[in-house]
């Protein structure tokens, strides 16, 4: 029995596939490299010494998700594959919702055809909308959300809500994770954003390295400790750990369940800052500009139920973060380039 995790080429998902391997799982990656390489799984399987069958090609095409399904015993699907810029998806909504939602629409109904009952969805704190109460906790009421990529999570979990409770075989888990940081410890896989990183750590460590000028911090007047956003940062083998326990818990739950993968407190910009100039060694330069509307002051999860259900919680901290960032950005300054 094979795993199939689509967009596993890419940052949580390559790390994933790593996770998987070394526990001794055979697994099956889809990616259509859109934002992602195919040197991270050639790492990955280094890594782990270990193989993956690997598939360029897109949770849209029909044809090629009916090949894995019928080249491999599928047990369970991991569902990473989609895009994730929040600005982005203001800018190009029919294109989120035509990958993230139709995407994922394709996927689950080849699964259907071929058999495969196990679902582990890749959701996000978004689907929470901006005036949810802090801590976000799964019983909060989902909602509200402020971007087209946000919705687009939100809609893909009434979906599998929706055909869990038609099929009562169907199992699925959705991972509502935070702002993911970090690097494998090896420095060998990592963060690799195409163009300008879009994410607060990648942008700062390609300021500390040299590819970019100054960091852009947006409001330093936030009712928060020193006035920078808080935000909750789990590092990305925590995130990765979380999937694997929420795969073997898909045999315990019927229906759909939701989990806060989170840290379950927050770290300012200023803080993040300062913790990499200490791991780096290096300064790193930034501006303060005007906040940017829809930027909440701070938020973070409450991820007690994932310690109790899945036996999950973090392992690594700020300062593990911010060194495995900077080996790998330190060793890779342009990525898997």
């Amino acid at each position: 029995m094979s795993i199939l995790v689509t967009g596993g080429a890419g940052y949580i998902g390559s790390h994933t596939v790593l996770a998987l391997l070394e526990r001794g799982d055979e697994v099956v990656v889809l990616d259509n490299l859109s934002n992602a390489s195919r040197e991270s799984i050639a790492r990955v399987e280094k890594l782990a010494g270990k193989t993956a069958a690997f598939y360029e090609g897109d949770i849209l095409d029909r044809a090629c998700l009916r090949n894995i399904f019928k080249a491999h015993d599928i047990s369970a699907v991991i569902h990473f594959a989609g895009l994730k810029a929040v600005g982005e998806s203001s800018r190009k909504p029919l294109e989120y919702y035509q990958n993230n939602v139709s995407g994922t629409l394709v996927l689950l109904e080849e699964m259907r055809n071929a058999g495969v009952k196990q679902f582990i969805f890749s959701s996000s704190a978004t689907v929470y909308g901006a005036d949810a109460p802090v801590p976000y906790v799964e019983t909060t009421p989902i909602g509200g959300t402020t971007s087209p990529y946000g919705t687009s999570k939100l809609m893909v979990e009434q979906i599998l809500r929706d055909y869990a409770k038609a099929t009562p075989e169907f199992k699925t888990i959705a991972l509502r994770y935070f702002n993911p940081v970090g690097a494998h410890e090896s420095g060998q896989i990592g963060e690799d954003p195409n163009g300008i990183p879009n994410n607060l750590l990648p942008y700062i460590a390609q300021v500390a390295i040299g590819r970019l000028e100054k960091l852009g911090i947006f409001g330093d007047d936030y009712p928060t400790k020193d006035g920078t956003g808080v935000r909750d940062y789990i590092h990305v083998m925590d995130l990765a750990e979380g999937h694997l326990k929420a795969l073997d818990h898909l045999s315990a739950i019927e229906g759909y369940k939701a989990y806060n993968l989170g840290a379950g407190e927050g770290y300012s910009v200023m803080e993040m800052v300062k913790a990499f100039e200490k791991a780096s060694g290096r300064k790193v330069a930034y501006q303060i500009s005007p906040r940017r509307d829809g930027d909440l002051a701070a938020f973070w999860a409450d991820a007690s139920l994932a310690d109790k259900e899945l036996n999950w919680r973090v392992r690594r901290g700020i300062d593990e973060m911010m060194r495995d960032t900077w080996n790998w950005q330190s060793q890779n300054p342009h990525g898997y380039s």
